[in-house]
């Protein structure tokens, strides 16, 4: 018994520097532990868990930052597609804004016994809403003009409409959706393009293919045009006979496209004819137009032209 007490006693000497020690060589052996461990960081979707009747209708984060935190043969053969970032809020069934932690899930062959996962941020506030689902219509966007002379007298969208899904909150508020820009520059005809239609917002989801394909139906432009002071030339006259025209020149309204207003001859297109009349005199002859088959006379300015003619004489 005097032994056993002996031993107790040598056993219990300086006791608080003995457990000082042991808690120094523990602390060593961790820190020399911590520095062999190595840090990754990457960043993966945010995904979530919700009641089929609601779905976000408030800024969230896309993405979580995750921390892998172990010895390098542990972190690095873990790739980004082995973690899965969410939130669960399957068990919430009313719109409202709610404050919810982000979870982590791994891949089921992910060996990760000596693996520390930290996430950033570790919980998010997340506005839920009811969703809705609707029709919407889809209405081109253009950019750049149309040749001169030229107009879209009409166009065509198929689909006319897409199916958008979403809160409704922010669906109801959406009368119309855009497409992507339709380039009309240089376009002379009827012409097909199939266009993105533009999502107006990310909480927003177009079903198919988020695609519409634009026909334009172009024609040329009918044109009112004024034309004045052209000058007006005699056609049939005798050889014995010169005449004199008052006024010289007249001016006339055309109805027609573009181009073949543009093709005319302003030299030509004006004359009165003469072939009638055989004497010397003044007469009141009709202004006579020339114009191509593209193109309608709506007035002449004036209708009639005084002439006035007269014998050539000998010198002449």
């Amino acid at each position: 018994m005097t032994g056993y007490k002996k031993s107790l006693a040598r056993l219990t000497e300086k006791w608080h520097v003995k457990v000082l020690s042991v808690v120094v060589a523990i602390f060593l052996f961790a820190f020399h532990r911590m520095g062999d461990l190595q840090e990754r960081f990457f960043s993966v979707p945010l995904t979530f868990r919700l009641d089929s009747g609601l779905v976000p209708a408030g800024p969230f984060p896309r993405t979580i930052r995750i921390t892998l935190r172990g010895d390098a043969n542990s972190i690095y053969p873990v790739g980004e597609t082995g973690i899965e970032a969410f939130v669960d809020l399957s068990m919430y069934t009313e719109p409202g804004i709610y404050r919810v932690p982000v979870q982590v899930q791994k891949a089921a062959d992910l060996e990760t016994e000596d693996l520390e996962i930290l996430v950033e941020p570790m919980e998010i506030s997340i506005e839920l809403d009811a969703k809705m689902s609707r029709y919407v219509p889809i209405s081109p966007a253009f950019k750049g003009y149309l040749e001169s002379g030229y107009e879209m007298v009409s166009y065509d969208l198929d689909p006319p409409e897409a199916a958008v899904e979403g809160p409704v909150k922010i669906l109801s508020k959406i009368p119309e959706l855009s497409t992507e820009s339709i380039d009309l520059r240089s376009r002379s005809g009827d012409f097909s393009s199939r266009v993105r239609i533009i999502n107006p917002n990310p909480l927003l989801e177009i079903r198919g293919d988020g695609m519409t394909e634009f026909t334009g139906f172009v024609r040329e432009l009918i044109m009112i045009t004024n034309l004045a002071d052209i000058p007006v030339s005699v056609t049939g006259l005798a050889p014995f006979l010169e005449a004199d025209l008052n006024p010289p020149a007249a001016s006339i309204r055309v109805l027609g496209i573009q181009r073949a207003i543009d093709a005319l001859d302003k030299e030509t297109i004006l004359g009165v004819d003469c072939s009638a009349l055989t004497e010397p005199g003044i007469y009141e002859v009709p202004l006579t137009v020339f114009l191509g088959e593209e193109l309608t006379l709506e007035r002449t300015d004036p209708e009639t032209i005084q002439v006035t003619l007269y014998r050539r004489t000998e010198e002449e």
